[in-house]
Order: C-alpha cells, then sequence, then structure tokens
C-alpha cells in the first residue's frame, strides 16, 4: 500500500525529473546490481525524453563483469567526467553520503538533490527524498516512480529493475506482498529471467574457488555473543583477491552467512589502495520460521558509522583484525 507521505514523495520526483534539463545519476561504491539497475533504468528513461543524463560511481575504477550486457551502460561515464554542475543530481541505492564516495563533491554543484533508496538507515541527505524502508530493492521503488511518472516498462527498462529485484531479495528468498507481482509484470515483458539471475549470482571464474579456500580459512565462530546468537566473521586479506572482481569479494558473506551456529554473521574485506581501511558486510537470521527475532544489523552498522537494513547491513572501519572484531563484538554485546 502506497502511503499519503509515499505518494508526495513520488510526486515530487516525478515533477524533478520531469523539469530536469540535465541529469546526474549516482550508485554507491562497490555498485551491486540494486544500484546500477536503478541508475540505468532512470538513464535509458531520461535519455528517451532528451534529458542529457549520465551515470556513474565512486570505486572501483570498473563495473563488475556480471553487469556489463545490462541495458544503458552506454550511460556510463568515469568520475571524472560526472559534471561539476548538474539541474538535477539523483542519487540511488545509497542510504548517505558517505555512500557516494568521492562523487559526494558533486552534491553542492546540483541545483536539486533526489535521493531514492530502501535503505531504513537513510539519512535523508536530499532536497527531495523518495525512501521507503519497506520496499525490498531500489529498483522496485524505482518501478513505483515510473507508473506515477506515466512511463512504461518496456523490456530494457524491466532488464534493469529485474537485475535489483532479484539481487536483493537472494533470488526470491526474502520477500514481502508484491514482489512476486513486480516479479511477473517484468517478465512479462519478455526479459530472459533465468539467465538474468545466473549471470549476475551463480557465475565466477574458477579463482573464485581457491580464493574462497583461502579466506573461509580465517572463519571464526564466537558462540556467546548477544546472549548465545552466536557470530561468525571471516577476512577477505588483500593478497587473497588478486584478479577477483568485486563480486567476487561480496558474494563471501552469502557463503559466512549459512552457518548454523551463528545467528550474526561478518566479513571484514580489507581495502586494495588504503592501508587498514576494511569494509565489512553483515547479516542476520531468525532463531527460527517466522520467529522474527533476528539481530538487527543496520543498528548495529549505524554505530559503528554504517547503515543498511535489519538483516543486511554495513560499515567502513580502520585498524588491524584483532581491533575490528573487538570493535564489533563490544557492539553486539
Amino acid at each position: 500500500m502506497t502511503t499519503i507521505r509515499e505518494t508526495a514523495g513520488l510526486d515530487a520526483a516525478v515533477a524533478a525529473l520531469d523539469a530536469a534539463r540535465s541529469v546526474s545519476v549516482i550508485c554507491h561504491v562497490q555498485p551491486d546490481a540494486d544500484t546500477i539497475g536503478s541508475g540505468l533504468a532512470l538513464a535509458l528513461v531520461l535519455h528517451r525524453r532528451g534529458t542529457p543524463v549520465c551515470v556513474s560511481f565512486a570505486e572501483p575504477a570498473n563495473l563488475p563483469m556480471s553487469m556489463t550486457e545490462l541495458p544503458g551502460v552506454r550511460h556510463l561515464v568515469a568520475p571524472a567526467e560526472v559534471p561539476a554542475e548538474v539541474d538535477l543530481l539523483v542519487t540511488v541505492d545509497c542510504g548517505s553520503v558517505g555512500r557516494l564516495g568521492a562523487l559526494a563533491d558533486r552534491l553542492p554543484g546540483a541545483a536539486t538533490t533526489l535521493v531514492i533508496d530502501h535503505h531504513r538507515s537513510n539519512t535523508r541527505f536530499g532536497a527531495i527524498n523518495l525512501v521507503d524502508p519497506a520496499a525490498e530493492s531500489t529498483t522496485s521503488v524505482i518501478a513505483r516512480l515510473l507508473d506515477a511518472w506515466g512511463v512504461p516498462i518496456d523490456p530494457e527498462v524491466a532488464q534493469c529493475l529485474y537485475a535489483g529485484l532479484v539481487t536483493d531479495t537472494g533470488s526470491f528468498r526474502w520477500v514481502r506482498p508484491g514482489t512476486h507481482d513486480l516479479a511477473e509484470r517484468l517478465l512479462a515483458t519478455g526479459i530472459a529471467g533465468a539467465e538474468i539471475a545466473r549471470t549476475l549470482l551463480d557465475t565466477h571464474p574458477f579463482g573464485w574457488l581457491p580464493m574462497l579456500s583461502r579466506v573461509l580459512g580465517t572463519a571464526q565462530l564466537v558462540p556467546d555473543v548477544r546472549g548465545g546468537v552466536g557470530l561468525v566473521y571471516a577476512f577477505v586479506r588483500r593478497a587473497d583477491v588478486d584478479g577477483m572482481g568485486s563480486e567476487e569479494i561480496e558474494s563471501v558473506i552469502d557463503i559466512v552467512r549459512t552457518t548454523a551456529e551463528a545467528g550474526v554473521a561478518a566479513v571484514f574485506k580489507e581495502s586494495r589502495t588504503v592501508p587498514n581501511r576494511w569494509t565489512v558486510s553483515l547479516r542476520s537470521r531468525g532463531s527460527g520460521r517466522n520467529t522474527g527475532d533476528g539481530i538487527d544489523v543496520a543498528e548495529i552498522a549505524t554505530a559503528l558509522g554504517g547503515g543498511g537494513h535489519r538483516f543486511a547491513a554495513g560499515y567502513t572501519a580502520y585498524g588491524t583484525p584483532d581491533d575490528l572484531v573487538g570493535a564489533l563484538v563490544a557492539v553486539l554485546g
């Protein structure tokens, strides 16, 4: 159900997009298919309307290989090519200014800023904020925005939207009422859903396997965290990831989180360029079917300078491995 507040946000977003004479769309650092799919879907629509538009993300230097065939990639530009001044700057799937990385410096040069997101921890840093914490993906928010705008969803736009939907729901493991309706609507345009999912979720280079062997060898279980909920964690060090893309690194958390003895999982990923900087992925789950008692890792991540969703969140930290684990355990309690 769309609330009055959401309707107002949709109306304001549509008005801003309609009036824009130029648009920059900024995706978050270490982009996933939800942020890229959202950005490219918007770019496709704006370009067809004759509005100058570009899409970018601050880091890494290259788009993950699994997303290179998404429609609209021609609108992607390097960070240095994002105009310093623009009529409308749109951020997609970014819960805070920090998620923009170096491209945060483009905010002051925008006449108007529009934030489109689904993270509960979103800081509402835009002049217009279209944020639905109940949405399963930012691409699902984009779908509602296009409907409010009166823009039809064709196969190219549908492929971008489906990419974010299938990945952020974990191949539809984490859904809400209406998720499958949206999926059916997108698939009805003729897109190849199974192929999209396989490319994004089930395809890795051979080097991923030995990388996993090294990384999973660092895994540790802390069973007494949070009154026995348990924490499992692993480290991805710089030396482990030579030749690996960001998607291979990000996939590690989905394996670590399967540990039965831990309700919270963490993967600490060492920066390839900045000494002692780590990005941390957090996941949690309930103790059983329909219990709803999983740890809110968005609160944990926020306390450590990050944010996210109840069951999936992250943050950036600096220090030694012992420092990182100690800080996380201290917040978990």
